[in-house]
């Protein structure tokens, strides 16, 4: 990985191999003993596949990578209606960092990107969830400003 600055770009079909390895990873980072990382990353690269089949208006990908044009990272971004206010709002559905890249203020990059395709879109709030025992991801997100709202509860039967 070079100390070069890196750059964020809209995501296309060129990046598939990457983004779909990418997500791959986070399936390691703390997942609750009721689910698997199996089934994490399943979820997760179900929705790349689909978003790359079928792309909608309201969604974006976007890359991350240095100078180079070595890869770092990616976010995948969505449109959402919030259930308290009804009203839309940007939503940060996946964001994934290669390995080597850790560390190195991708993560921070791509947040300040997915910031600016929200605001560009006019919407006052962005939203993402993380499992609680990803800390490295939950810092990274509360030093850029984000707060919990919620807590989920999940009880398996």
């Amino acid at each position: 990985m070079s100390s070069q600055p890196l750059t964020v770009r809209s995501g296309g079909p060129e990046d598939r191999a990457f983004v779909l390895e990418t997500a791959r990873r986070l399936g390691e980072f703390g997942p609750p003993e009721w689910r698997t990382a199996e089934e994490i990353v399943a979820g997760e690269v179900r929705t790349l596949l689909r978003h790359f089949s079928s792309p909608s208006p309201a969604e974006a990908l976007l890359v991350a990578q240095d100078r180079s044009g070595q890869r770092l990272g990616f976010v995948f971004l969505e449109s959402l209606h919030d259930y308290f206010r009804g009203e839309r709002h940007g939503h940060i559905g996946i964001l994934a960092v290669a390995g080597e890249a850790e560390g190195r203020g991708t993560g921070r990059a791509l947040l300040d990107a997915a910031e600016t395709w929200a605001r560009s879109l006019g919407y006052g709030f962005l939203t993402l969830n993380v499992f609680e025992r990803n800390l490295r991801a939950r810092r990274v997100y509360e030093a850029a400003g984000y707060a919990a709202e919620t807590l989920r509860y999940v009880r398996s039967l």
